[in-house]
């Protein structure tokens, strides 16, 4: 920066392209790199340094291939200094996670000196979302086409005369009314999720003796615990409380419990208990299933995630309860967590604050 003097007043009148640049560059949160003819690092900002440098040394100065190997990045840079054009591409870089890049590349001159400025735009985390929007669609088009091609299939067979056969439509309108009941709790589920994801959800937490809760979803679940011959066990002490919203820990234990009894073994039982820890309470639902694949339990709190999904048609259920449960232990500063050995059954383990 020079400084000239006028009337007896000291003004500054320029920048040197250097400094002009260096605060352009640092004033961006994209990963900038300017290249030089040779292919070296002419300049640089921060973001690029804690991106592309795995030490964390400076980069300037350096072999554009030596910091991000990546022959068609390296190639773009050469033709937009050769030919004096833009030029767009996207990268993958890797160290230690992988990140995806698009990248602009510009020709510019610099003190007169023809060089390429590129700008990195990290958009790791919006493919990330974008893949996960088009797997919740494929997994809700499945979700919600399975009940209704069977909806379809019945009514177009009580349509073609079966409305007339005493034996069988009765059976049929039960089938329609089961997959109309299916779909329901899958739009319903969603809507839950929707609003908890959104922030729309509070929970209203209070002191509550656990044990009568328990004992009241047992009743209400009852009914399908007897037709597979399972146990329902309650182990909580009469008199212990939690801090929760009721309804939402109902809806949660509620969730749990009917999936121990959907995935446990005929004749097993189901078992409720709490633990009383310094700091929080934790929750356990404990079956005697068959257990689940390590490869699996770290995925199961996901959307529509499936361990097995032909065992999983088999006994109903929307794909959206444990992700429920998820997010409303979450809203409570809590968590849930599920522990499993094959063979021997699962646990699945509410931990809320006291």
């Amino acid at each position: 920066m020079t400084v000239v003097a006028s009337q007896d007043l000291q003004v500054e009148t320029s920048w040197s392209t250097g400094d002009v640049l260096r605060e352009i560059l640092e004033s961006t949160r994209e990963c900038v790199l300017v290249i030089g003819l040779d292919m070296r690092i002419a300049a640089t900002n921060q973001p690029s340094i804690s991106a592309f440098s795995r030490s964390g040394d400076p980069i300037e100065g350096r072999r554009l291939s030596e910091v991000i190997r990546d022959a068609a990045l390296h190639d773009a840079f050469r033709w937009t200094l050769e030919q004096r054009k833009p030029s767009d591409l996207q990268i993958e870089f890797t160290s230690g996670t992988t990140r995806k890049f698009d990248v602009h590349i510009s020709p510019i001159h610099l003190d007169g000196i023809p060089q390429a400025i590129g700008f990195f735009h990290d958009v790791t985390q919006v493919e990330r979302l974008e893949s996960v929007r088009q797997e919740f669609l494929s997994n809700i088009s499945h979700e919600l086409r399975t009940p209704l091609t069977s909806i379809l299939a019945f009514v177009e067979t009580l349509e073609d005369g079966a409305i007339d056969d005493r034996e069988n439509n009765r059976r049929f309108l039960g089938v329609i009314r089961r997959n109309a009941e299916r779909m329901r709790a899958l739009i319903s589920d969603i809507l839950e999720l929707s609003m908890i994801e959104s922030g729309n959800v509070v929970v209203d937490v209070r002191n509550m003796e656990l044990r009568p809760l328990v004992d009241a979803i047992f009743g209400d679940l009852a009914a399908k615990a007897s037709d597979r011959n399972i146990n329902l066990v309650n182990k909580v002490q009469v008199g212990l409380q939690v801090r929760c919203d009721p309804m939402r820990l109902e809806q949660m234990l509620t969730n749990l419990i009917d999936n121990a009894i959907k995935f446990n073994r005929e004749g097993r039982g189901v078992t409720v208990s709490l633990d009383r820890k310094q700091e929080s309470d934790l929750i356990s639902v404990m079956d005697a299933g068959e257990g689940i694949l390590p490869e699996h339990l770290g995925r199961i709190f996901e959307r529509f995630y499936r361990a097995d999904r032909a065992r999983t048609s088999e006994v109903g259920g929307t794909g959206l309860g444990l992700a429920i449960v998820k997010h409303l232990a979450r809203l409570h500063g809590g968590e849930v967590s599920a522990m499993s050995e094959l063979g021997t059954g699962s646990t699945f383990t509410i931990e809320l604050p006291r």
